[in-house]
């Protein structure tokens, strides 16, 4: 990108193709609400036992049993409380939006590519009685997308993402990734999918150390505790292997840093690759001690691919990944 990017660099009927996901399903091994019921994998939802909202009696359709006596008399109507299926899964995604994300220099910026994995997990994780909801990250704010089921609805959110004006670069706000993970986390306490996309780098953070915990590390220990949880990081090709183009001005977008480095030179290039590199496998490190499944999308490669071999690959060890503690039956 020469210039900040003020328009989606992806239309939404490319952001999937669903075409190549149909035999692919995303495996959810963990258990939604409790180890020992709610297991995704049932042929059939179940009627549930988790309560839900309550609504009018119909007379001849509803059982009886089932009225909800506390409502009723506070309504003077008859109320039956339903329960929620079993087998329903509530996939929720947190999209990092931050100025940081705006880079791109193969036609499509990181942001972009983001959302098309989210569009690419929706498409293999949703059954009958899905929902699938989401939150869009910005410096200052949260912004909450509903959960809804339904094809019609998953696009309805990925165009919402879409059409999320774009971040200009040093935007004040203090909201953090750990924070974001730490809301998502404490709003949505039903147990199921999270799919946290961002390229994981914290303003001002030099550290290069595996051994040194990003901040956002414990967020996301504490995000895998109730669910499964899929970690996307999301990097430009440029960002690891730098080209050689001369003088160039290397900026941050979220911070006042700015400095020209001569790319001509091969040893500052093999510096600062190495650099990304131990950058990148300091990420990698802390995202595997959080027990989380880690794909890399690159700009510069197929997204539905990278991901569709991450799925095949997930299935033969999600079930060690994810077992539950000792004693608990499966």
């Amino acid at each position: 990108m020469l210039g900040q990017p003020n328009a989606p660099t992806i239309p939404l009927n490319k952001l999937a193709p669903e075409a190549a996901l149909r035999r692919l399903e995303l495996a959810v091994v963990r258990r939604l609400e409790g180890f020992l019921h709610g297991d995704h994998l049932g042929l059939l939802p179940g009627p549930g036992s988790d309560t839900n909202d309550a609504r009018p009696y119909q007379p001849g359709e509803d059982d009886v049993r089932k009225i909800d006596w506390a409502v009723t008399a506070r309504t003077q109507t008859p109320h039956v409380r339903d329960t929620m299926a079993d087998r329903e899964l509530e996939v929720w995604a947190l999209l990092d939006v931050t100025p940081s994300m705006n880079w791109g220099t193969e036609g499509v910026t990181k942001r972009d590519l983001g959302i098309a994995a989210i569009a690419t997990i929706g498409f293999l994780s949703q059954k009958m009685g899905d929902r699938f909801g989401g939150y869009v990250m910005r410096p200052d704010d949260m912004r909450r997308l509903p959960a809804r089921s339904g094809r019609s609805a998953l696009y309805g959110l990925l165009r919402r993402m879409l059409e999320e004006p774009i971040v200009p670069d040093h935007d004040e706000g203090e909201l953090t990734l750990a924070e974001g993970i730490e809301q998502l986390s404490r709003t949505q306490r039903r147990r199921g999918l999270r799919v946290v996309v961002s390229d994981f780098l914290t303003p001002g953070d030099h550290e290069l150390d595996p051994e040194v915990e990003p901040e956002w590390e414990r967020a996301m220990r504490r995000l895998a505790v109730r669910n499964q949880v899929l970690a996307i990081e999301v990097v430009d090709s440029r960002e690891i292997e730098f080209p050689n183009v001369g003088d160039m001005l290397i900026r941050d977008p979220e911070t006042n840093f700015e400095r020209y480095v001569n790319t001509s030179d091969e040893a500052a290039r093999q510096r600062m690759d190495a650099a990304a590199a131990a950058q990148r496998e300091r990420i990698r490190i802390a995202l595997r001690r959080s027990g989380v499944g880690h794909i890399q999308l690159r700009t510069d490669r197929d997204w539905v691919q990278d991901i569709a071999r991450f799925v095949l690959a997930y299935r033969r060890v999600a079930s060690i990944l994810h077992a539950p503690p000792q004693g608990v039956s499966r």
